[in-house]
Order: C-alpha cells, then sequence, then structure tokens
C-alpha cells in the first residue's frame, strides 16, 4: 500500500506542473498595482504638452488640455485604471469586469501603450528626432510602458504543453516550440465566460441599452469624422484594443443578453442612433461617407441571404446593384437615358428591385443545381458579363442603351411628396443637406432590408436555406426542395441589392460601369461585400452592417496607401480567418462550429439555432 502511494504522488506531480500559474518579472500584486498606476499615469500625461511645435497635427503643445491624439491615450488610460481598480474588486467598478480583470486589463494595456508610443514615434518622424518631445512625451511613453509591462506580469494559468520528439527535424522542433509559445501567449488571454447577471427591472435593461447604443454612436462618429491619418491610425488601434478588452472582461456578452431579451427595443434604438447621426454633423461632409456607408453596409446584408443563410457562394453579387442602380437611373428622367421616362421614386425603386430580381432568376434557374465551387465560378462569370455588357452597349459596339464608359448621367434628385432631397432643409435648428437627406432615405430603405431578412430567417423558408446551408444532401432527403429554396434565396438577395442601387443611382447623379467590379480599392466591389459578410459574421443582421461600415470606412480613411490598400486588405482577411474565422458579431452555433474543444452552452438561443 506503500508503494502504490509513492507511485500515484509521482505520477500526478508532472500534471500539476503542466497547468502551473505563471506571472511576469514582477510578483502579481505589484504587477497589478504597476498596470494600475500607469494606466492613471497615462491618462494624466495626456493633459501635458507632447512637443513643442503646433507642427505635428491635433496640437500636442498645450498643458491643461488634451489635444488629437492625446484623447485617445486619455481614453485608454482611464479604461486601463479602471479595469485595474475593477480587478481590486472596489466597490462600484465590479460590475467593469463580470468574467474577471486579468485578460481585459492586459488588452487596455496594450491599447494605451500601442497609441501612446505610435503618437511618439510619428512625431519623432515627422518633426526630425526625438528632440521634438517635450517631457510630458517621455512621461507619456514611460508610463504606457510600465502599465504594459505590469499587465503582462500579471499570473495566468499555462496549458499542458507537449515536448517535442526527440527524433523530429531541426526545423519541426523549432515549430513546435514555437507553436508552445504561441499557446502560452494565447493563455495569458484567456478568460471565463461570465456568469448569469440578476434580472433587472425592464426600464433597467433598457436604459442600458440606450447607454450601450449612445456610446456606440459617438465612437462612430468620433471615427468618422477623425480629420488626418494619424489620429485615425490611433482612434483604430484604441477602439481595437478597447472593444477587446471590454468582451474580455465580460460586459460585451453581458450586453448581448440584454439585447437579444430586447430585440425590438434594440433595433428601434440602433435606427434612432443611426438617424441622429447628421445631426452631429456642422456640414455634409461627413454625411457623404455616411450614406455610402449604409448602402454598402444593405447589400452586404441583403448578400448575406445568399451566403450566410442558404450557403451559396455569389461572387458577382455586386452585378446585382448595378442592375437596380441602372434600371433606375433609365426611369428617372436622367437626359443620358434612352428613355423619355421619369417615374416617381416609388416607382424607379419598384423597376431598380423588379429588373434585380429578374437577373437573379434568369442567372440562378440554370446554374442553381450547381454546387460550391462551381457556382462560385458561374457567378463570378455573370459579374463579369454584366460590366462588359453595360460598357459596350454605347451604340458601337452594340445598341445604344448604357452610353458605354460614360454611363448614365444627370441623374435628377429626387423630390418626394414635395420634398427636394437636392435642397437643404432646416429641422429643430438643424441645417441638413443633401447627403443628410439621402442618409435618411437609405436608412428607411435599411430599415426595409433588416425587416425582411429577420421575417425570413424566422420563418420555414429561412430554416430550410439553414438546412441546405449545413447539409444540402439530408435536407434533399428531409423533402426540401432545394432548387425551389436556393432560387427564392437568389432572387430576394438582388432584390433588395437592387433597391439600395435605386438610391445610389440618385446619390451620386451618375451610374457607371467601373462602379461595379469584382475587386477594387474603392467598395462597393463583390470582394469587398463577400468580406463584409464575413469580416461580421454570416447568417447575422448586425455582422453584415458592422463588417459593412468597418470595410468602407477603413479604405476610405486610408487612401494615402494608394496601391498598398487592397494588400493591407488582403493581409487582414488572412489573419481574421486565422484568429476569429466566425466573424466579429459572430452567429451562435458557427462560433461553437470553429470553437469545438470549447464548453458549449447549456441552451442555445433562438437567434444562435
Amino acid at each position: 500500500m506503500t508503494t502504490m502511494t509513492t507511485q500515484t504522488s509521482t505520477t500526478d506531480t508532472p500534471e500539476t506542473a503542466s497547468t502551473e500559474t505563471r506571472s511576469g518579472i514582477l510578483p502579481p500584486r505589484i504587477a497589478r498595482a504597476t498596470a494600475t498606476a500607469g494606466g492613471a499615469l497615462s491618462a494624466l500625461s495626456a493633459f501635458t504638452a507632447w512637443t513643442w511645435t503646433a507642427a505635428f497635427p491635433g496640437d500636442l503643445t498645450v498643458y491643461g488640455y488634451p489635444g488629437g491624439l492625446q484623447w485617445l491615450v486619455l481614453v485608454g488610460g482611464a479604461l486601463t485604471a479602471l479595469l485595474g481598480l475593477s480587478s481590486y474588486g472596489v466597490k462600484g467598478l465590479r460590475w467593469l469586469t463580470p468574467a474577471g480583470g486579468d485578460a481585459a486589463l492586459k488588452l487596455a494595456a496594450y491599447a494605451v501603450f500601442a497609441t501612446t508610443w505610435y503618437t511618439v514615434i510619428a512625431i519623432s518622424t515627422q518633426l526630425g528626432g526625438l528632440i521634438n518631445l517635450e517631457p510630458g512625451g517621455f512621461v507619456a511613453a514611460l508610463a504606457a510602458l510600465v502599465a504594459l509591462i505590469g499587465a503582462q506580469s500579471l499570473p495566468y494559468e499555462r496549458p499542458e504543453l507537449l515536448p517535442a520528439d526527440p527524433e523530429d527535424s531541426g526545423w519541426q522542433q523549432f515549430k513546435h516550440d514555437l507553436g508552445n509559445r504561441w499557446a502560452g501567449f494565447k493563455a495569458g488571454f484567456a478568460a471565463d465566460a461570465p456568469p448569469p447577471a440578476r434580472k433587472l427591472p425592464a426600464y433597467a435593461e433598457i436604459l442600458i441599452i440606450t447607454g450601450f447604443l449612445a456610446l456606440g454612436l459617438a465612437v462612430f462618429t468620433y471615427g468618422i469624422t477623425t480629420e488626418y491619418d494619424e489620429l485615425f491610425i490611433g482612434f483604430l488601434l484604441t477602439a481595437g484594443f478597447g472593444f477587446a478588452a471590454l468582451a474580455k472582461a465580460g460586459l460585451i456578452a453581458r450586453i448581448s443578453v440584454l439585447t437579444a431579451r430586447h430585440r425590438n427595443v434594440t433595433l428601434t434604438g440602433a435606427f434612432a442612433a443611426a438617424a441622429a447621426f447628421p445631426f452631429t454633423q456642422s456640414d455634409d461632409q461627413y454625411a457623404t461617407i455616411g450614406v455610402n456607408i449604409l448602402i454598402f453596409a444593405t447589400v452586404a446584408l441583403g448578400l448575406n441571404i445568399v451566403v450566410g443563410l442558404a450557403g451559396l457562394l455569389d461572387l458577382g453579387y455586386v452585378a446585382f446593384l448595378g442592375v437596380g442602380a441602372y434600371a433606375a437611373a433609365m426611369v428617372s428622367g436622367s437626359p443620358s437615358s434612352p428613355f423619355d421616362i421619369h417615374l416617381p421614386f416609388w416607382g424607379a425603386i419598384l423597376v431598380g428591385a423588379a429588373a434585380s430580381m429578374v437577373f437573379g432568376v434568369l442567372i440562378g434557374a440554370p446554374t442553381l443545381r450547381l454546387r460550391g465551387d462551381y457556382l462560385a465560378i458561374v457567378t463570378l462569370g455573370f459579374g463579369e458579363i454584366f460590366r462588359i455588357a453595360v460598357l459596350n452597349l454605347d451604340g458601337t459596339s452594340g445598341p445604344d442603351i448604357t452610353n458605354g464608359s460614360n454611363g448614365i448621367s444627370s441623374i435628377p434628385n429626387l423630390n418626394i411628396l414635395g420634398f427636394d432631397f437636392g435642397a437643404e432643409h432646416s429641422i429643430g435648428g438643424f441645417t441638413i443637406g443633401r447627403f443628410a437627406n439621402y442618409f435618411f432615405l437609405m436608412l428607411l430603405v435599411t430599415l426595409i432590408v433588416v425587416v425582411v431578412f429577420r421575417r425570413s430567417a424566422d420563418s420555414r423558408i429561412g430554416r430550410a436555406w439553414i438546412a441546405i446551408r449545413e447539409d444540402e444532401t439530408a435536407a434533399l432527403a428531409m423533402g426540401i426542395n432545394g432548387f425551389r429554396v436556393k432560387l427564392i434565396a437568389f432572387a430576394l438577395g438582388a432584390a433588395l441589392a437592387g433597391l439600395a442601387g435605386t438610391v445610389q443611382a440618385h446619390v451620386t447623379y451618375t451610374v457607371t460601369p467601373e462602379q461595379y467590379q469584382f475587386a477594387h480599392v474603392v467598395p462597393p466591389n463583390s470582394a469587398f461585400l463577400l468580406a463584409a459578410v464575413v469580416l461580421g459574421g454570416m447568417g447575422t443582421i448586425s455582422g453584415p452592417l458592422v463588417g459593412g461600415a468597418l470595410l468602407f470606412l477603413i479604405p476610405a480613411k486610408l487612401q494615402f496607401l494608394s496601391d498598398l490598400q487592397l494588400l493591407a486588405f488582403g493581409l487582414a482577411l488572412v489573419l481574421l480567418m486565422r484568429f476569429r474565422p466566425e466573424g466579429l458579431i459572430p452567429n451562435r452555433r458557427r462560433q461553437l462550429e470553429f470553437h469545438e474543444n470549447e464548453e458549449a452552452p447549456a441552451t442555445l438561443a433562438k437567434a444562435g439555432a
């Protein structure tokens, strides 16, 4: 018996060592205090001067008032300090970290470090060296570094690592060691699922949702109104790491539970917040980006029916946007149109949607019996055929219908019930310009598309789409008419794209073939539309809307990259597929499919199913 006891204790020792708690160069208590103090000091450093000259954008020369990138450092530092205090269990702040504070504290420290050091490096590069930094700049850099060192020293559970095979080659052992190091690095950011929150009164939960939507509106407005490249890059760093920190803290999961519980309130509040955007602007400059984001995101949501629900890979979807735009332009009174027709808006939008739907049926009927890559190749061919066809219908290579490369121009502004969309209007003391008018109209179209998507996904036909997506052979065996179901998805997705194309034609004044390519640095195009669906999260409503907003806003703000934009876009997609293949706002079922090694939830929400 004594021998058996000795052998058991000897055998258990290596397993205990393989999952031991690890920490960095500082003891845990000192590490937590260092990270918290570093975040607070970073926030205070934003009130000092970082450079002596106003030549750097944002005017970082003022004491007592942050400017430009300093506001982002202030936000990052404050978030780091608050998460640090919450991890101590300070009364009144414990709600910030329901899933634990260590992983969130690390990501917040990365946010303040990345933004601060990016600013310091940008100042030194543009102005000609570190000599152009004021003491406040050095203090900010040191404080951010202290916060990062403290956060990285927080303890974490090291995962069980397998030793390399001694018979492996040097390269194989290197890859194995690299994989172990990466697993250990990821373990430092692991966080538990937050426990269920106590039930609050309905009005309190609605107030929380309202505050969250107001915060989202503020972040979006700040991002879209950044005036120079350095500020937008800093915004991306702070917003990206900050969102990840809030997600690791468990706040995003808590908000998701509330929004799922009050879906109608969330939908209404989201559109009310979007409608408030034009009132935050003093002119029409950024409303232009706003209305184009809505067009792009709405088309992406229509594509989500085809790709996300039905599982059909469509690489020529932008052509349906073009069909709707050209059809509406031809019947809206343009002098470049071959038809002397000027229909009211409701007639033009019906013509655009109907034309796109007809093309969807004509293309889908002979091709939807194909699957996978073969269907993708056919749809890619359709997209290119459409662009080449409208390019050649110029009276030389073919009949004069689309005016060739010049497109259909001088599309008149809409006038609905006496409301001229091309003129400025005063609403409640706010001046609403042309693009803001079209922003409200496109918001209404987006609402229609969201309602159609939601009702379709929850219907019998929506469940049939999901069955086809998961396993078409099994769905056919269960009696689902696969061809009819897929054709309905194709036609409905095409019609929704045609709705957005009708508004796009009036917003841009001109429709040309170059606007509807498969891939280009300027969205919308088929590649960016598909990427928006994948980036946001296939099969969800908010996913493509968020993905479309990001994929339109980021290229619009990073135009200084010029030809490198597609390279950056491709690299971002590779990283996304590697680290978060389910998208930013994933469908719960797809998230479980991509992370099968994680414990499944006890219950699966209706939206996730």
